[in-house]
């Protein structure tokens, strides 16, 4: 290889990252190790070294003759290849585990030279191929610290060079004299060699598929550009290529992954990892990313195997590890506290785990919503169902966890069939639980619940059935079978309290939908129908009371408006109050004199009373709001004073600065604001329109 071509590969790989943990991965092969230089090595005592010719700091090339002298053949009588090194073609490296001793390996040049056979030299008789002279001018360290002058190289043909991978986290990769992809690329000393047949196939060895632009280098540097700029669809459209033109590179794969886990396609990713290991099953850095997203997926055995596979740990991967102890810690705490029933500890230690990694773990969520739903938090429950549907289901697969005897993608299922139950989609509960079933056919608890989700289900549909039908009783009764599988249903509490409204059962009615908001606090249909029987019980009380709650739920509906502001009327005429000046839909009335303002303010119920101005840029805001609150408050008489084209009542009144509010009630004044804020306008107007009925 001429100087020129070193130095253009040279070239090619300084664009590549530096290796945090989820950047792209661009230390595994060569081509990425080639911007980090050899740092020189010392010699072990002992270890016979030929001085070498010296160059430039483009690399060092590793001879094929040379062995580790520490490991003689004569010791066991094998030849292999230490991390690090590079052995003649057809010598097998080492079997895993062996490590060197030492500062690290030895770094020769590409030539060979004849190895003396006392102190350090190579055992077993081995002899170089090539004289001295043919060494390349590599940089390589001489044993005496001084460089030698650089040889002239022969001028026959060069074979070429293979690069090698380097390590995940640590070390660098060398270039190494030798044939194609068949030839074990050199690794660090720290790095245990692996298996013969294991490595990835060198970069520069995997041919350019047909029709493809570029080469590998620069595909691989522009995708390191586009996920150093957090593009990370662009850098997986380059990765891609990259993967497409070296198959079998560890590195090509781990950097596809580092961009999935950018875009949150973290299943991908992991799968994406696990064909880089096993590519390359030494490849620290895919094993430490794979150990990362099996933390994110709860997966706590696996992570904790992977980081161990990742070999030296960083300050980044003990940080790792911490928060894996954190996640296994409040995962059992999680479990502990489900199997005694207690769910608000079962709903923080879910919680804890989540915050401390384990984001994408279905099993985690899983918990957290059956805890919620136990805690009458239905609202959130089917939330955190919803993410946990979202998620790949592929990790659970692997988990051996058991709760109460479920695997634990069964009991996933189960806790997505109950949460389904109580918002009335009970076909999507069925369909869950005969997925827990399939998954866990001989577990006795999955039997029991699924059979009961399905006679909810048949029970509730032919309820409705008899509903449509006007058979109000009959349908009462078939919800009241559902009731007996599932005693805490909402909707067939609902459901059952529609029928007594057909039947005139109006105390009936109230106490299904008492048992219904128990469990689901905010159900709109519910309170609706509560409301409703309470009107026909003549509780108007309770009545208004429910009504408000759902205008809050429903401003824009006017039928709830309506029934509100009906509701309100019969309050105060049970209660001997004036009720001429109360108007549904009313519009906010506007006051010219003196004399019409104390006769308004006077008048029984709640006035309030608004002064404002026509350019004010405040009161051209708040206006709106003012109008909206009227038609919220019908019991409350809303009053408007433009100052500018009533002036005497504004003085009257001591209005100095607009917009000014003042309530009164019975005639006499409980509030003045003065330019308040939307939201204490609003809560003063309600509190008084509630205190007044």
């Amino acid at each position: 290889m001429s100087g020129a071509d070193r130095l253009s590969i040279r070239a090619a790989a300084l664009a590549l990252d530096d290796g945090g943990r989820d950047k792209p991965d661009a230390k595994q092969d060569v081509f990425a190790d080639l911007g980090s230089p050899v740092s020189p090595l010392r010699l072990r005592p002992g270890a016979a070294a030929t001085p070498s010719s010296s160059s430039s700091s483009a690399g060092s090339a590793k001879s094929p003759a040379l062995c580790n002298a520490a490991a003689g053949v004569g010791r066991g009588g094998g030849r292999g290849s230490h991390s690090g090194e590079l052995v003649a073609e057809g010598n097998p490296p080492r079997p895993p585990g062996h490590r060197r001793s030492g500062s690290g390996p030895l770094i020769f040049s590409g030539g060979s030279s004849s190895a003396g056979s006392g102190g350090g030299g190579c055992g077993g008789g081995s002899t170089a191929s090539s004289p001295l002279t043919n060494a390349l001018p590599t940089g390589n360290i001489c044993p005496s610290g001084r460089v030698a002058s650089a040889a002239p190289a022969p001028s026959r043909r060069a074979r070429p060079d293979v690069l090698g991978s380097g390590t995940g986290h640590y070390g660098h990769g060398s270039i190494m004299r030798g044939g194609g992809g068949g030839m074990a690329p050199a690794r660090s000393s720290i790095d245990a060699s692996p298996f013969p047949g294991s490595y990835s196939r060198s970069p520069a060895s995997c041919p350019a598929p047909q029709g493809s632009s570029g080469n590998l280098q620069e595909v691989t540097r522009a995708g390191n550009e586009w996920y150093k700029k957090g593009h990370y669809g662009e850098a997986l459209r380059h990765y891609d290529q990259a993967v497409a033109l070296c198959p079998d590179s560890a590195a090509c794969r781990s950097n596809r992954a580092a961009a999935l886990i950018g875009l949150g396609r973290l299943a991908e990713a992991l799968r994406e990892c696990e064909e880089a290991i096993r590519r390359d099953p030494a490849s620290g850095r895919a094993h430490s990313r794979l150990a990362a997203l099996c933390l994110r997926f709860g997966m706590v055995e696996r992570a904790r195997k992977h980081f161990m596979a990742a070999g030296q740990v960083n300050q980044s991967d003990h940080a790792e590890l911490q928060r894996l102890q954190e996640v296994e810690r409040h995962l059992g705490r999680c479990m502990d506290a489900r199997k005694t029933g207690d769910w608000k500890s079962v709903l923080r230690e879910a919680d804890a785990a989540i915050a401390n990694g384990a984001d994408s773990s279905q099993l985690l969520l899983a918990l957290r919503s059956e805890a919620l739903l136990r805690l009458n938090k239905l609202e959130e429950a089917d939330s955190t169902i919803t993410s946990l549907s979202k998620l790949d289901n592929a990790s659970l697969s692997s988990m051996s966890t058991k709760l109460s005897g479920m695997a634990a993608d069964s009991y996933v299922h189960v806790v997505q069939a109950q949460v389904n139950m109580a918002f009335g989609r009970f076909d999507t509960a069925v369909t869950m639980a005969e997925k827990a079933r399939v998954i866990d056919p001989g577990n006795t608890e999955v039997g029991r619940i699924t059979n009961n989700i399905r006679l909810v289900a048949q029970a509730r549909g032919q309820g409705n059935e008899l509903f449509k039908a006007g058979k109000f009783s009959e349908a009462s009764i078939a919800y009241g079978e559902g009731l007996k599988y599932e005693p805490s249903n909402p909707v067939l509490y609902c459901n059952r309290a529609a029928c007594w409204s057909k039947l005139g059962q109006w105390m009936k009615a109230v106490e299904d939908c008492n048992e219904a908001l128990k469990v689901q606090p905010g159900y709109t249909k519910a309170l609706l129908r509560r409301a409703a029987s309470y009107a026909k019980l003549e509780r108007w009380a309770d009545c208004v009371r429910d009504y408000e709650v759902l205008r809050k739920e429903l401003p824009s509906d006017t039928e709830v408006a309506e029934s509100l502001f009906h509701a309100q009327v019969a309050l105060k005429t049970t209660r001997g109050e004036e009720v001429a000046n109360m108007k549904f839909g009313g519009e906010v009335e506007t006051v010219t004199s003196i004399e019409q303002l104390r006769d308004a303010i006077h008048s029984p119920g709640v006035s309030v009373v608004y002064f404002m101005a026509t350019r004010n840029q405040q009161c051209v805001q708040i206006t709106p709001s003012v109008d909206s609150l009227c038609s919220e408050c019908p019991s409350v008489n809303f009053l408007k004073v433009n100052v500018d084209e009533s002036p005497m009542v504004a003085r009257a009144e001591n209005v100095h600065i607009v917009p000014t509010f003042k309530i009164y009630k019975d005639g006499a004044r409980v509030k003045e604001m003065i330019c308040p804020s939307l939201h204490i306008l609003r809560y003063s107007v309600k509190h008084y329109a509630v205190s007044s009925s």
